[in-house]
């Protein structure tokens, strides 16, 4: 028996939806533990750290 209104539960996620925004600016860095070339998506600022995916993965704070 199918349920009302269940026929659109697979609409993507939200970052294949993007809310109606635009190709977000990326922006080029050098990650502060490997120096590896990476891209944020907000402008570094040279006073702060950045890191790259790996890097950034490696210093997040476990979920428990």
């Amino acid at each position: 028996m199918e349920r009302k209104g269940s026929q659109n539960r697979d609409r993507g996620s939200s970052r294949e939806r993007g809310y109606g925004r635009g190709p977000q600016t990326m922006y080029k860095a050098k990650c502060s533990d490997c120096g590896a070339e990476t891209e944020v998506p907000f402008k570094p600022d040279p006073d702060r750290p950045v890191y790259c995916r790996e890097c950034y993965a490696k210093r997040k704070p476990k979920r428990y």
